[in-house]
């Protein structure tokens, strides 16, 4: 088999793969234009007869949909943002200073990623309890603001960067304030971006934790929202 056939078959593969993951959720989407004697009906068709807005409507209106959204989104971003720095600046220290302790440090990170997060939650719940951030914000983005993963991924990256650079930038004058900000953390942008990507879904589907410490219902996030939704309502 030729490389270009090769390739052919493994593109034509990966096509069926990505409709097939793609398709339930397009599905999903329309079938949210559609109205429910519709979506009941025996006969299914991708695109709605009949487009309509009123599940949209009786969403909102039964649920506040847009509040519970715009709590994860805040959050999610939050979090994301203070875990990308924190990572970025352990991961820098551990891979370009040398320091005594410095390894042992890291294995202790490391270790912290060995244990499974439930066996932590009594132990936090306690603790958050204890300072008042019960039913505050703080809980849900104290908790996240560092990742172990994180620090790693970033120390493993920024190993990779040559010292020579970070020594010229310091001949010439360079702060280590402007070393890390304008030469790091540009040429990290790869595992930034990666990191991000995690960090954010992470935080965006995390039910157990905002499950335990919001009591408030309008201070929810949309992953608890919807479970409680969902038991609330049934179908029309």
């Amino acid at each position: 088999m030729s490389k270009r056939l090769q390739t052919i078959v493994l593109e034509a593969i990966l096509l069926v793969i990505g409709i097939t993951t793609v398709f339930p959720f397009i599905w999903m989407v329309l079938s949210a234009f559609k109205p429910n004697s519709e979506i009941r009906a025996l006969d299914q068709s991708l695109l709605p007869q009949e487009w309509t807005l009123d599940n949209f409507l009786s969403l909102q209106d039964k649920f506040d949909f847009i509040r519970f959204f715009a709590n994860s989104l805040g959050i999610a971003l939050i979090v994301t943002a203070l875990t990308i720095y924190t990572s970025c600046l352990c991961g820098y220290v551990l891979a370009k200073y040398r320091f005594r302790g410095r390894n042992a440090i890291f294995g202790f990170i490391l270790g912290t990623m060995m244990i499974p997060w439930a066996v932590t939650i009594i132990p936090r719940y306690t603790m958050f309890e204890a300072w008042g951030l019960r039913d505050n914000y703080l809980a849900l983005i104290i908790p996240a603001a560092m990742s172990g993963f994180g620090i790693f991924m970033l120390r493993q990256s920024m190993s990779d960067i040559p010292d020579a650079v970070l020594e010229a930038a310091r001949i010439d004058g360079a702060s280590e304030i402007y070393i890390f900000h304008r030469i790091v953390l540009p040429m990290s942008r790869n595992p930034i971006s990666a990191l991000a990507i995690f960090q954010f879904l992470w935080a965006w589907e995390d039910y157990l934790w905002p499950y335990l410490m919001m009591d408030s219902e309008e201070k929810q996030v949309l992953a608890v929202g919807l479970t409680t939704f969902n038991g609330r309502y049934g179908t029309d």
